[in-house]
């Protein structure tokens, strides 16, 4: 007789609701999809390499060298306060950014490691950090600001932790951090070997003009952390699957240890379609909030 590693883990709530809103029409709040179509230039783009010869194989495991080129091109632009990320040593393709943080766990939990999740949460930080043999260990964010309560983190943090994982913009409040979030978490984490999880697949959808920080612009955050993105969120098309991940040479190549056996490579034409958006129109984040 099989013993589930989940036992008390049924189906997704986001696969419910979503069933639930389709059967009956209703407004779907519940998974992170827009009701629109991804850009007409992106959709072209997949047609034609869709039926270009030559694209229909195996890309290099990390992806493929000029998609990396032209993420590594937009994240310096965006981020010119921190080093250019290497596309060769620092840039990761995965099948989404949930494969990215999945992979990060498999790659750095150990049974009996700490992790600390601040909710509310993505529903796949618990049930994946287990699967590792890992311990979650929430803290409640509070209401109404929804920004880390940081003496609470503090009083979470043991001897035993081996991850704190963060959302920013965070997904269900759309709460923020600012640089004072960043600066508490680095002083907080000082004198650890606890890594940073900061998933920033929102990273694109703020609508007050005031650009997010990423954990890799801090300087004693960089070092350490492994950040996330989608594609699928920045250009609504999260049926493609595909995301990223961001992380000094030494992460990276845990996390790669890790990708090789899981999904191995992403959709090679998709990858391509997206290197020519990003190559015509380095600025190109999608749509969402025009």
């Amino acid at each position: 007789m099989l013993a589930s590693k989940l036992p008390d883990v049924g189906v997704s709530i986001f696969a419910q609701m979503t069933a639930l809103a389709q059967e009956t029409g209703a407004l779907n709040l519940a998974q992170g999809f827009p009701d629109y179509d991804p850009p007409l230039a992106l959709r072209e783009a997949l047609a034609r390499h869709a039926l270009a010869p030559g694209s229909h194989q195996y890309a290099p495991m990390p992806g493929l060298p000029r998609l990396r080129q032209a993420i590594a091109a937009q994240v310096a632009r965006l981020q010119p306060d921190a080093p250019a990320p290497d596309p060769a040593t620092e840039i990761t393709l995965t099948a989404g950014a949930t494969e990215a943080l999945y992979g990060v766990l498999a790659a750095v939990v150990r049974p009996g490691d700490e992790v600390i999740i601040l909710e509310p949460a993505y529903d796949l930080y618990g049930p994946a950090v287990r699967l590792q043999g890992g311990v979650p260990r929430y803290v409640r964010l509070p209401a109404p600001s929804f920004r880390p309560d940081w003496d609470a983190v503090r009083a979470a943090l043991s001897p035993r932790t081996r991850l704190l994982i963060v959302n920013t913009p965070h997904n269900p409040s759309g709460a923020v951090f600012g640089a004072d979030d960043w600066d508490a978490l680095a002083q907080l984490l000082a004198g650890t070997d606890a890594l940073v999880l900061s998933d920033e697949v929102y990273e694109h959808l703020v609508f007050d003009g005031v650009p997010p920080r990423s954990a890799r612009q801090h300087p004693a955050l960089r070092g350490r952390s492994f950040v996330l993105s989608s594609f699928g969120k920045t250009y609504h098309a999260t049926g493609w699957k595909v995301g990223y991940c961001l992380a000094p040479p030494a992460l990276s190549t845990e996390l790669r240890r890790v990708h090789q056996f899981l999904t191995f490579a992403v959709s090679t034409p998709t990858q391509h379609a997206l290197a020519d958006v990003l190559e015509a129109d380095p600025t190109a984040t999608g749509a969402m909030t025009s």
